[in-house]
């Protein structure tokens, strides 16, 4: 009896903290190539980057056309987010899931409107940027494209030092 109890306990705590990593809602704003505002069922507003990929910044080629094509396939759309964990500033990282099928991260990457994420590689990503690269789609048609991550440190380095 007590072995059930305790078997049911974790379960349920298991339940609990996988519930806690999932969040559904509606895309009210595409705020960038990789970067949502979502509003969930009690209308609270979440912010969420994409893990594992990081779009053209505002200012770089291609960033206006990531963003479009990202509001194409999410704007006003139900979804479901699986978080990843957060970045270092906070910013919540997910999976997104249209449907349970569409993931806007490999359509992306597939389009070549954004890079695999600097800091973790993922096998599955890695590899249709490869081929979206050898395609020239995208940003791969430009023949030494700016990372986003390399943009933001230029632009970093650019801005006046304050003591």
């Amino acid at each position: 009896m007590k072995t059930g109890i305790i078997f049911l306990s974790c379960w349920f705590l298991t339940l609990l903290s996988y519930g806690a990593n999932e969040l559904h809602g509606v895309v009210k704003k595409v705020i960038d190539g990789n970067t949502i505002m979502v509003s969930t069922p009690d209308d609270e507003d979440q912010k969420v980057f994409l893990h594992g990929i990081d779009s053209p910044e505002m200012g770089q080629r291609y960033a206006e056309q990531a963003k479009a094509f990202l509001e194409k396939l999410l704007l006003n759309k139900k979804i479901t987010i699986y978080i990843r964990g957060k970045d270092r500033y906070g910013n919540r990282l997910g999976e997104i899931k249209i449907d349970d099928a569409t993931d806007p991260r490999k359509e992306l990457i597939k389009e070549g409107l954004a890079w695999t994420s600097e800091q973790e590689s993922n096998p599955e990503l890695e590899a249709i940027k490869i081929k979206a690269r050898s395609l020239g789609k995208g940003l791969w048609s430009e023949a030494d494209p700016t990372p986003p991550w390399i943009y933001r440190r230029q632009l970093s380095m650019a801005q006046p030092k304050t003591s």
